[in-house]
């Protein structure tokens, strides 16, 4: 595969945004920061602690983060030391950082993973759960919006869902199981509210081998592509149909599109610390409120 590096270096990278000015913003779970790429240089725009996991844009112009606590993760990365799990909001102009949401219904948040953000402003968001010991926290799916008036629990009792995503037309989020290799989908009948009878969601297709699902991206024509500890991107269509593009990491963790025509896909190599870009065979599909 031909790809160029953007930057080495890094912390553990995750949650990669392509912005307009050319940079690629991303976190750094293994610091506990969101970072941005820009010319060969790698910034720091805030130091959140814990192990900022997930990004993404906002209606607003801020970042907003899922923040697993640290701790470790699906990839065993140590991060910082354990800090409560939950969203955080990040002000670009100022650098500052604040805890949006951190409980859901008198539930504190475990470890948030990935969001994104419907038209209408509000975002969908996974909790992958941590291990402790020989215990296990649960996984969820939930909805919110940005102002902090209202996060709600959708679904509970996953293994670990990890990256999350909306279908172009906005009637199915995507949630992709680490452990299992499945890519869960939920039917929408109103932004933020599930089908009749959805709550659990139904399965889209499981990633050939022995892929682990993290984070993910959809192109403009539907198709899911999924970072896949040990497998590269599996790119999953929404009948179940699989391709896979190997990566040169172990821990491919997360994927998002940008350049001329969304057909550039940033990828976060998070074993070896780096971000690349390489030419997608598909357009991506572009995010709500992408700059």
């Amino acid at each position: 595969m031909d790809f160029e590096v953007l930057a080495e270096g890094l912390q553990f990278p995750e949650g990669p945004i392509a912005m307009a000015d050319g940079s690629v913003i991303v976190v750094e779970i293994g610091r506990g920061t969101l970072s941005r790429v820009w010319n060969g240089r790698v910034e720091v725009i805030c130091d959140l602690g814990g192990g900022p996991n997930g990004a993404a844009l906002g209606p607003d112009g801020a970042v907003y983060v899922a923040n697993n606590g640290g701790g470790g993760g699906p990839t065993g990365t140590p991060g910082r030391p354990l800090a409560p799990g939950g969203i955080d909001r990040v002000d670009l102009n100022t650098g500052r950082g604040e805890r949006l949401y951190g409980e859901v219904g008198g539930h504190p948040l475990s470890a948030p993973n990935d969001l994104v953000f419907d038209r209408g402003g509000g975002f969908w968001f996974t909790d992958f759960g941590k291990t402790t010991g020989r215990t296990r926290h649960l996984s969820g799916l939930y909805y919110a919006r940005p102002d902090g008036s209202r996060v709600e629990e959708v679904s509970f009792g996953s293994t670990g869902y990890n990256g999350v995503g909306l279908s172009p037309d906005e009637t199915t989020v995507y949630a992709a199981e680490t452990w299992t290799g499945r890519l869960i989908a939920f039917d929408l009948a109103a932004p933020g509210q599930v089908a009749k009878g959805g709550r659990g969601g139904r399965m889209v297709g499981v990633a050939p081998g022995r892929a682990f699902l993290d984070s993910l991206a959809v192109q403009a024509d539907g198709q899911v592509c999924i970072a896949s500890i040990t497998a590269g991107i599996t790119t999953m269509s929404p009948g179940g149909a699989c391709r896979q593009t190997p990566a040169p990491d172990r821990m491919t963790t997360n994927i998002c599109f940008g350049g001329a025509g969304l057909r550039d896909a940033f990828i976060t190599l998070s074993e070896t610390g780096r971000l690349i870009r390489m030419s997608w065979p598909d357009p991506g599909l572009k995010l709500n409120f992408a700059a």
